[in-house]
């Protein structure tokens, strides 16, 4: 694994390739999509070794509704049997499952699905995973602005007070940290619409492995890659590793 103290709280995951990775196996698109269910186990447990805190992962986009009929009816399914099937487990073995996006499209039974999944008592939080379903980083911002807007015509802010941390207040992540590391599978290099506000100063690693195949030793490698990262935030290097250095006085 990657250096102690190099660990990122907060990994995102575009996770793309269940199709193809189906394709090449001459099987059908929902074959790849059980098998990625399986990536997804593979991927909690090794974030929770590594100690990370918080994992995103893109679900299901706002764009997804295009796709054939068929493929999006099994998609609700698999979502709807995963979570009967996992949320107890995922709430005994620490993990605080959050969902972000719009869920007034899905089935009433997948919102309390989803309604009761959230509610499960943790003694103590390993980590926090959020699940984003009908999501669209577009959509969060617009919504973001609607709410405070809302505040504003109930005179509970003055336009001239609102700053990046009231706006950030109403965007889905809150209170959670910003990603440290995003990783999109499946070859392409775009982040396709995904937590846009909240990815600044994120650093991007894309790895052309499938999402089925995205394994421990490909999470190792891309938190080696993150380790060896010099996050500047605007700084000079020079002042990176001065104040590096005071840290480890």
């Amino acid at each position: 694994m990657a250096a102690a103290g190099r660990i990122p709280r907060h990994i995102a995951i575009v996770m793309d390739g269940n199709g193809r990775w189906a394709t090449q196996r001459l099987r059908p698109r929902a074959f790849g999509h059980r098998a990625g269910v399986q990536a997804v186990r593979r991927v909690i447990e090794g974030c929770m070794r590594a100690g990370v805190e918080v994992l995103t992962l893109f679900a299901f986009s706002s764009e997804n509704w295009s796709r054939p009929a068929g493929e999006v009816s099994h998609l609700m399914d698999l979502f709807l049997r995963s979570l009967r099937k996992q949320a107890r487990e995922l709430a005994g073995n620490g993990v605080c499952l959050r969902f972000i996006g719009d869920r007034a499209r899905f089935s009433p039974e997948l919102q309390q699905a989803m309604v009761d999944a959230e509610s499960a008592v943790i003694a103590t939080v390993r980590l926090t995973l959020n699940i984003a379903v009908n999501y669209g980083g577009r959509w969060d911002i617009v919504n973001a602005a609607r709410a405070l807007a809302r505040e504003a015509q109930a005179g509970n802010i003055e336009p001239d007070a609102i700053d990046q941390q009231s706006f950030e207040r109403h965007l889905s992540l809150a209170p959670l940290p910003e990603p440290d590391l995003f990783i999109r599978t499946g070859g392409d290099a775009r982040i396709s619409n995904f937590l846009l506000w909240h990815l600044a100063y994120t650093e991007l690693y894309f790895t052309p492995v499938l999402w089925p195949d995205f394994d421990d030793q490909a999470l190792n490698s891309a938190l080696v890659e993150f380790a060896q990262r010099e996050r500047r935030f605007g700084k000079t290097s020079a002042q990176v590793r001065a104040e590096g250095a005071v840290a480890h006085a």
